[in-house]
């Protein structure tokens, strides 16, 4: 991985109820690629991280919605856990925030239950995308061409299916944030 995200700053959301390995582990690559990652959520002070099917840790928030401004970032990481992205789909804050990022063209990474908020924005209508399988029904009736493969860029939006594809996604992640604006035209093969 030679990509260097020196210069960019990097918005995750996520709530409680994220996957703890899908935010902390993806979030760590971007920092040692010289990222300066922010980590947003609804509300100010700490949200509580889903483990192995139990509660895990608490994270601190860097900035809640109402103190950030979506042109500030120049990409948009959303973890799974399935608890997370589906508190963030009901607030209408999170949905235009996440649509910011649609709306002007950004680049966008979502793993496992991620990209059940992308559903919200209509990015996933006519684009090739994966997931946990569970959402598979749900993103082809909102328009996408699933895939059960690891990771799956198409147009600088990344998707990957699980914890097992962190490293995979977390490169490919990087690799589409680094060339920002000149983001891949093709999807990437899926298989």
């Amino acid at each position: 991985m030679n990509q260097s995200l020196a210069g960019k700053k990097i918005a995750i959301i996520a709530t409680d109820g994220f996957e703890e390995s899908e935010l902390i582990e993806p979030r760590n690559y971007l920092d040692k690629a010289g990222a300066q990652t922010v980590l947003v959520s609804l509300k100010p002070g700490h949200i509580k991280a889903w483990k192995k099917g139990e509660w895990g840790d608490f994270l601190a928030v860097d900035k809640s919605l109402d103190e950030v401004d979506p042109s500030e970032f120049d990409a948009l990481m959303i973890p799974g856990g399935v608890i997370n992205p589906d508190k963030l789909r009901m607030d209408k804050k999170a949905v235009k925030f996440v649509q910011a990022f649609v709306d002007s063209h950004k680049p966008i990474a979502a793993i496992c239950h991620g990209p059940q908020l992308l559903i919200e924005t209509g990015i996933v209508s006519g684009r090739k995308i994966t997931s946990w399988p569970s959402l598979r029904t749900d993103l082809i009736n909102a328009g996408g061409d699933w895939f059960d493969t690891q990771v799956v860029v198409d147009n600088g939006l990344v998707t990957s299916r699980k914890p097992e594809d962190i490293s995979a996604f977390s490169e490919k992640m990087i690799e589409v944030f680094s060339m920002g604006d000149q983001q891949l035209k093709d999807a990437t093969p899926p298989l």
